[in-house]
């Protein structure tokens, strides 16, 4: 059973696959700021995640960011970046960000 992630991901994804981005995003981003998005992608995630749009946009540009850093694989990268454009479109429509 995979996690369904609204706002434009397409199919769903694996909790491995989820959880193997995460170490990515760990590798790549500050620890204040892995800290911020850890609950999502550090392997232990329960759903159904209900984030509020505020929240959402900040987690956006967090994956944003860890996709255009050097050390970040492509194609960990690009799922950061399908991640962080569903993120940030949750946050621009001023709803919640929801996986389940």
């Amino acid at each position: 059973m995979g996690i369904s992630i609204s706002h434009g991901v397409p199919s769903t994804r694996s909790a491995l696959t989820i959880s193997n981005l995460g170490q990515h995003l760990a590798h790549t981003l500050t620890s204040s700021e892995w800290r911020e998005l850890a609950h999502l992608f550090d392997g232990r995630l329960y759903t159904p995640v209900y984030t509020p749009p505020a929240e959402a946009g900040r987690i956006g540009d967090l994956l944003h960011k860890a996709a255009a850093h050097r050390a970040m694989e492509p194609g960990w990268g690009d799922l950061a970046i399908l991640l962080g454009d569903a993120a940030n479109r949750a946050a621009r429509a001023g709803q919640t960000w929801e996986w389940s």
